[in-house]
């Protein structure tokens, strides 16, 4: 039997600023990482003070509260005895930098700064922080009075270094830098070192685990060795060998604290290494690591053969739907804003159609979770359910628990809303168990009308009544902006009309998917009805319609609810219009383009950085009539000119609704 070592990565549900509670959770899953019999335990990025900071990266006392909290971990006894790597934001010679932290038994062994800093898509850490452009490199770092008395000395190591224990070699690499194509794991493993930690704040996308495992698992298959991995937003915190999956934490979880573990043999992972010949010859030309070193062993103590203790078998990795996905994110997501608000509840306006049944079905979603943490015994989800239903009993069923935090409410029109979106809000609400209201808006709209007509002497009218589009579009603002005051009243009073326990107002949800946000006339600033212009959260804000319609019809089988066959099948209409014999009024026709379109154009102009040229060249290959056509192609088939139309009509929509993605001045 060879030398075996086992390493625990953590996923911890840890909020900006909050550096006690953090710091609880970080005690809390070392405690559960040595009670597994783990010898490292590797933490989030930026655990102590939360990812999410922004511009409080800038100010002083959040470096001081991180070395405080730092300084309590290394003074807790039960702290000691492991290998600890955390994250925090450490400031060096007036500099900042987002640091990984390697202490063990109250001691720092060293502090290494992140060398590649994220800095695209939904990150600005080179706004904050300052990235360590020097391989190898290390200097002293000088500790703060609250450390130096802990440490027993004034310095520590700073810079990109690495921990020398008698039977292994450590590493630590965080989040961005192994998507670098000069990723620090490849000089790390080619100069010996043989655990290698990332520790990243990867934000959750649909289908984007897939392409973490890939990074992780051919970053130990080229180089071999054993990699924790901690995925911050969504969890699913892994240790992989040699390219293999041996453990991995749920993805979307509920819990506080969630700790995987594995135990690896160090002589595999040599052998699997000495057998790369590729990998030998880059190693003679590798930069050489300073080497920080320590009498603690990764390995057992006792002698070699230990019958109780057993290398982990490589798992297959657990991957969900992009249904599933989407069920489990946002039921997370919204658990997460009812719990940490401590507000009542939510309420979502039901217009019958797709997007705000979506979000209701996720309110179900994340009910469903919180049913199953109860019978985990999740005592944070207790507490939470424990305020919001005083002294009643806990929920038994999630439609028990919906009928508590959401309250659904229809408000419609006597003219312009159908018999059937009424019926398809009636019935969703009975299958998922929200408490429901349905009420018309129609004395409030007719009195804002007649202000109009006593001010300005305009009787007006829509536009299948002869009216002007001017007109038109007034008339449904009145509905959509007298939909969203009603919204915020009844979140408001609620609460105190159904005299619930656990005080607050109720959150109201917003329905606007995606491709909305990209054209003007069906902006949730800007229009359309109270489902979308409702916004305090917009759980669906960045699915399109295509992938909504297979949530909607994943959960019609998984939650059993036939009752959303009907959402599937009917025509998006914002019903703001009267019904005529010959009139429908239709989302698609309103916008001038389809869903299909509009996801199609907003992925190339987001993901593909297309401008309308590059845009209009691409579309010509895969719309225009002439293209060669394959049997699973559905796409429009288009002349030239009409694609250019389409192409020149979408980015006039999308720089008219630009600037409502500024809407707040800097505070």
């Amino acid at each position: 039997m060879g030398r075996l070592v086992t390493v625990a990565a953590s996923s911890l549900r840890q909020w900006a600023l909050d550096f006690e509670g953090n710091t609880d959770r970080i005690i809390e899953s070392t405690r559960q990482a040595k009670a597994a019999g783990a010898r490292l335990r590797v933490g989030p990025e930026l655990e102590i003070s939360g990812y999410s900071c922004n511009d409080h990266f800038l100010e002083p006392d959040l470096y001081l509260h991180c070395m405080e909290m730092l300084a309590r971990i290394l003074e807790d006894e039960t702290c000691h005895g492991i290998l600890l790597d955390i994250g925090l934001p450490v400031t060096h010679r007036n500099v900042n930098y987002n640091c990984r932290v390697v202490c063990l038994d109250g001691k720092i062994l060293f502090i290494r700064p992140k060398m590649y800093l994220a800095n695209d898509g939904n990150y600005r850490e080179m706004r904050y922080f300052t990235p360590w452009l020097r391989p190898t490199h290390w200097e002293e770092f000088h500790l703060p009075k609250i450390l130096q008395k802990l440490q027993g000395s004034t310095h520590v190591p700073f810079g990109d270094c690495v921990i020398s224990t008698p039977d292994s070699c450590f590493g630590a690499e965080t989040c961005e830098e192994m998507w670098s194509p000069d990723a620090p794991h490849i000089p790390m493993t080619l100069d010996g070192v043989e655990i290698i930690t990332n520790s990243s704040a990867s934000h959750f996308s649909l289908q984007k685990l897939d392409t973490r495992l890939k990074l992780i698992g051919e970053a130990t298959r080229k180089c071999g060795g054993g990699d924790g991995d901690r995925l911050y937003f969504d969890g699913s915190a892994m240790i992989l060998c040699n390219g293999q999956v041996l453990a991995q934490s749920p993805q979307f979880s509920l819990n506080d604290v969630d700790i995987v573990t594995a135990t690896v043999d160090l002589d595999e992972v040599r052998a699997y290494r000495s057998s790369i010949s590729r990998a030998m010859q880059a190693a003679q030309n590798t930069r050489k690591y300073h080497r920080i070193q320590t009498s603690f062993e990764l390995s057992p103590e006792e002698d070699d053969l230990n019958l109780r203790l057993r290398p982990t078998l490589p798992q297959e990795p657990k991957f969900y739907s992009a249904e599933e996905e989407i069920a489990l994110c946002t039921g997370c997501y919204l658990w997460d804003y009812l719990a940490r608000s401590k507000s009542g509840g939510f309420l979502a306006p039901l217009s019958g159609g797709l997007d705000s049944c979506s979000t209701a079905v996720s309110v179900f979603s994340m009910c469903r979770l919180a049913i199953l943490a109860i019978k985990d015994g999740n005592q944070s989800v207790i507490t939470t359910l424990e305020r919001l239903f005083g002294d009643s009993a806990l929920p038994r069923t999630a439609q028990e628990l919906c009928h508590r935090v959401l309250h659904t409410v229809y408000m419609g029109m006597s003219k312009q809303s159908s018999r059937e979106t009424r019926q398809r809000a009636k019935d969703l609400s009975e299958a998922i168990g929200s408490y429901h209201i349905d009420l018309d808006i129609d004395s409030v709209y007719h009195a804002q009308k007649n202000l109009v007509k006593s001010s300005l002497g305009l009787d007006a009218k829509f536009k299948v009544e002869g009216g002007s589009e001017a007109e038109n579009l007034m008339l449904q603002n009145i509905q959509a902006r007298t939909r969203m005051v009603t919204a915020y009243e009844f979140a408001q009073i609620l609460p105190t009309t159904r005299e619930l326990a656990g005080g607050g107002s109720l959150l109201v949800l917003g329905s606007a998917n995606v491709g909305e946000g990209r054209h003007s006339s069906h902006d949730p600033l800007m229009t359309k009805d109270a489902a979308d212009l409702c916004v305090y959260i917009n759980p669906i804000g960045s699915i399109d319609k295509a992938a909504l319609r297979g949530f909607i019809a994943w959960a019609q089988v998984e939650f059993d609810m036939p009752c959303l066959e009907g959402f599937l099948t009917a025509t998006p209409t914002a019903e703001l219009e009267p019904v005529t014999e010959d009139y429908t009024q239709s989302d698609e026709a309103d916008m001038g383009i389809t869903y299909a379109e509009l996801t199609a154009f907003g992925r190339l102009r987001k993901e593909r950085k297309m401008g309308p040229l590059s845009m209009w060249q691409h579309l010509v290959h895969v719309w225009g009539k002439d293209r060669n056509k394959g049997p699973d192609d559905q796409n429009p088939s288009l002349e030239p000119a009409e694609i250019a139309e389409k192409v020149k009509f979408f980015f006039a929509q999308y720089a008219i609704t630009r600037h409502k993605a500024t809407t707040l001045t800097p505070a």
